[in-house]
């Protein structure tokens, strides 16, 4: 029988078309799921990898073998051959293999993939082959299996430019998937330095780790086929103990820049874990914020990672991190923000579109976090970057359709290699944090900078947005109070939602005509047939506001005056009811309803599902009190507006029209 043992191995410029070919076939033939299929194809590639590094020659399928494999008959020598390569396989690769891996490909798609495979040199080809088989094969297969692990690269090329390594840097990225953030920095300094030695930087200064396998695999296999060599990519928990996850690096000293998104949302329980966080305990408040020793229940990890990150940075180490937006603005949070300016120097805040994610699993708003870890003696008066993203180059759809420039015309735009421009401002920031870094005052369309002082809280880009403090500007001129300090704030749940029977008239903040101040519905329920939002009674003379959902600080913000027909109705805990005033009740409303008023509650605006504005917030609305003139002359507007539509209710109620 053949065999193809002495089989003269060849640069191959197409990978990706080799890729794919085994893809369909495997998946086609196999029943595996599209996430199974890439697993299998993977541990094939490192099989390959392996006889190529050892020059073994065992990967290979005599033309006898695969014929005879093709008819249905059971080769021994070759599947004997294929397993014993990948238990040496398993054995050089421990840390991302388990013992009892095994392959489970039928005899035909394992018999097809060596086939294909097994002419070429992988080690060998280019690199830009390489590069671009990796980066659109398992781009678009990442998608169809986990798509949350995969982060997207205009996304990524954004955070390494930003923060621009340089070699001989030690890079980390604690949660590192698929590898996207360590191949985009090196990707970065082979632009930036034509001399880089590509496999010395992959040894001894590219590092990342995650706690699923067959992703860890992934990353390794992009950097073992950019470099010939050792990889640091590590499959272990980043959140385990920071002394063993230093040393299993080999880097106790710490990293110079940590590039990471970590996991959204998923929660950490384990005691032994969380008590091992400042962030994992409660923390209280006299004038400034202190860690208590209450150990959360659990704690979501992307916090966890926060400062993970931060202990994996050496002295002025640099970071970005990708984050939902709640990290920036929600008032449960704030402990967060103090900690993050207690460790490091806020370097950059830039705000991504809602639609950042839709491609990729996720409708998670989120933004980017640049940080710098403090040196002993760190000056805290120092300028903080804003940036907003508005265009990402590709649309929020499930295929991440690429948009590109057009002229007036409506033409694509090309650029000198006659390739399609993306529609994009990534650069454009970029270009504004480079000028700012020199010195230069931003103040564009969507990048302006803070004083570290200016601070407050909040993270949030809308919070600190040249509009909202050119607002906050305007209203020092003028006589203001707190609407906190002139009426009540009712938070207090109704009695009657006590008696399960009761018949009561129910108000949703879909009953408001927004336009009119009126509540033009309402539905009749038992008290027990009420949703669990059902919260508060309101009377005669109250003024009800939104506080929820996405109409909050929109022209179609609900705010609405209850008159004497729906006293005693319950409504929703979407709204607050506000009453006993100290100032003209009808001037209130009207300002309710005035840019000043919708402008701070959209500010105020959190939460990446339904937008809503904390009670402490909302109480801290500036309200702003003309001349008692002119007060008087709105408020006689506004009840002379509702006696009118009072009156044509009537007229229209009062005709008759008699059939017969």
């Amino acid at each position: 029988m053949e065999l193809l043992f002495d089989i003269e191995l060849s640069k191959e410029d197409n990978l990706l078309k080799r890729f794919e070919e085994i893809h369909d076939y495997i998946y086609a033939n196999d029943g595996l799921s599209p996430q199974q299929t890439l697993e299998e194809f993977v541990k094939i590639l490192f099989i390959k990898i392996f006889d190529e590094n050892k020059k073994l020659k065992q990967f290979s399928v005599s033309s006898d073998e695969w014929n005879e494999i093709k008819s249905g008959k059971n080769i021994s020598s070759f599947f004997d051959r294929i397993t014993s390569l990948f238990v040496q396989t398993q054995k050089e690769y421990q840390d991302i293999f388990d013992t009892d891996d095994r392959i489970k490909l039928s005899p035909n798609a394992l018999g097809f993939t060596i086939n294909k495979l097994q002419g070429i040199s992988l080690l060998g080809s280019s690199q830009d082959a390489k590069g671009l088989a990796f980066q659109k094969f398992l781009s678009h297969h990442e998608k169809d299996g986990r798509g949350q692990f995969f982060t997207p690269e205009p996304v990524i090329d954004f955070c390494v430019a930003m923060m621009q390594p340089k070699p001989e840097e030690t890079i980390i990225d604690p949660a590192c998937g698929s590898g996207g953030f360590l191949m985009s920095a090196l990707k970065y300094l082979q632009s930036a330095n034509q001399n880089l030695d590509t496999s010395k930087t992959i040894s001894q200064y590219i590092f990342g780790l995650d706690i699923n396998r067959s992703i860890a695999r992934i990353a390794k296999m992009k950097l073992l086929l950019e470099a010939n060599g050792k990889t640091n990519i590590l499959c272990t928990n980043s959140l385990e103990d920071l002394d063993s996850v230093k040393l299993s690096l080999g880097q106790q000293n710490g990293f110079d820049l940590v590039l990471t998104n970590p996991p959204f949302g998923a929660k950490i329980t384990q005691s032994s874990v969380l008590s091992k966080f400042d962030l994992g305990h409660k923390w209280g408040k006299n004038c400034e914020f202190y860690q208590t020793k209450t150990v959360y229940a659990n704690q979501n990890a992307e916090i966890l990672f926060i400062e993970r990150c931060l202990q994996l940075l050496k002295e002025a180490g640099r970071m970005a991190i990708v984050l939902p937006n709640g990290n920036f603005e929600n008032p449960s949070l704030d402990y967060l923000r103090y900690y993050i300016k207690q460790k490091a120097k806020v370097l950059a805040i830039v705000n991504l579109p809602q639609e950042t994610f839709i491609p990729f699993g996720t409708g998670v708003k989120t933004s980017l976090l640049f940080l710098e870890k403090n040196s002993k003696n760190e000056e805290k008066q120092y300028p903080i970057f804003f940036g907003r993203i508005t265009k990402l180059g590709y649309q929020g759809n499930k295929n991440g359709t690429p948009i590109y420039q057009k002229d007036k015309f409506g033409q694509i735009i090309k650029g000198e290699n006659k390739q399609p421009i993306l529609d994009e401002d990534f650069s454009t920031t970029i270009e504004n944090y480079k000028a700012f870094l020199k010195g230069k005052k931003i103040e564009t369309e969507n990048s302006f900078s803070i004083q570290f002082n200016e601070l407050n809280g909040r993270f949030d880009y809308d919070f600190y947005s040249p509009e909202n403090r050119k607002l906050f500007s305007n209203l020092a001129n003028f006589k203001t109070v707190r609407l906190g300090d002139i009426c009540e704030i009712v938070k207090t749940k109704s009695r009657k939602l006590k008696d399960p029977n009761l018949i009561v008239e129910y108000v949703e903040l879909s009953d408001i005509n927004t336009h009119s101040y009126e509540i033009i519905n309402s539905t009749t329920n038992q008290v027990h047939e009420l949703p669990s939002r059902a919260s508060y009674e309101i009377e005669q003379g109250d003024i009800i506001t939104a506080i929820a959902g996405n109409s909050v600080g929109t022209r179609k913000h609900a705010t609405a005056f209850v008159t004497e027909d729906l006293a005693g109705s319950i409504c929703t805990n979407g709204f607050r009811v506000l009453r006993n005033f100290k100032i003209d009740s009808y001037y209130l409303l009207y300002y309710l309803k005035s840019e000043m008023f919708l402008k701070q509650m959209f500010m105020y605006r959190t939460g990446a599902a339904i937008p809503n504005v904390s009670d402490t917030d909302l109480a801290n609305i500036i309200i702003h009190l003309p001349e008692q003139k002119t007060i008087v002359d709105i408020s006689n507007k506004m009840k002379k507006a509702f006696e009118l539509r009072q009156a044509s209710k009537q007229q229209i109620e009062s005709i008759e029209l008699e059939l017969g």
